[in-house]
C-alpha cells in the first residue's frame, strides 16, 4: 500500500527486532490514517526538498514491539505519528534545521547527535494535527535534552 507518492506502508512498519522476535507489528486503519499525515508533512516535502531515495529506519511501531524496543508506551510511534529517519550522504542537523523551517510537525528531534559528528544518530520527527502541533525542537545527546535551533 502507498501512503505517498515516494514512501509505502511497508517501509513505515518493516522492523528487524519484529521480524527477528516474531511480533506483529500491522498497524489498524487509524494508525495508517496517521502515517499518511507524517508522510505528507514531514517525508515527502524532505524526500522532495533533497532528492535523495531513503527509507526511514522506525516508523509505526506495535505496542509489543515498542516495549521490546525500551520505548516509552506514549510513544507516538505506536500512534503512526512518529518516524525516525536520516538522508544519506546529508548531516543530520541540516535536515533537522530544514524540516524546522519548512515543514509542519509536533515534535522535532536530533537524537543521540554528537557534537563534530554530523551523520551521528538521526531525526526524530512527529505530526500530530494542524491545530495540536506543538512544534517542539529539541537535541537529545542520550544524556541531555537541549533546544534544537
Amino acid at each position: 500500500m502507498r501512503l505517498s507518492p515516494h514512501f509505502t506502508l511497508a517501509e513505515l512498519t518493516k522492523s528487524q527486532t519484529a521480524i527477528r522476535r516474531r511480533i506483529r507489528n500491522e498497524p489498524h486503519p487509524r494508525q495508517i490514517e496517521n502515517l499518511k499525515k507524517v508522510c505528507e508533512h514531514i517525508l515527502e516535502p524532505v524526500r522532495v526538498e533533497y532528492d535523495i531515495p531513503f527509507s526511514p529506519s522506525s516508523g509505526f511501531r506495535s505496542l509489543d514491539l515498542n516495549r521490546e524496543l525500551g520505548s516509552s508506551d506514549t510513544s507516538q510511534h505506536i500512534q503512526g505519528k512518529a518516524v525516525d529517519f536520516e538522508l544519506p550522504g546529508i548531516a543530520n542537523p541540516a535536515v533537522a534545521r530544514w524540516v524546522l523551517n519548512n515543514c509542519e510537525f509536533d515534535q522535532l528531534i536530533l537524537e543521540f547527535f554528537i557534537k563534530d559528528e554530523p551523520n551521528s544518530g538521526w531525526i526524530h520527527a512527529s505530526f500530530d494535527h494542524l491545530d495540536t502541533n506543538r512544534k517542539v525542537a529539541k537535541r537529545f545527546d542520550g544524556k541531555i535534552w537541549e533546544p534544537f535551533k
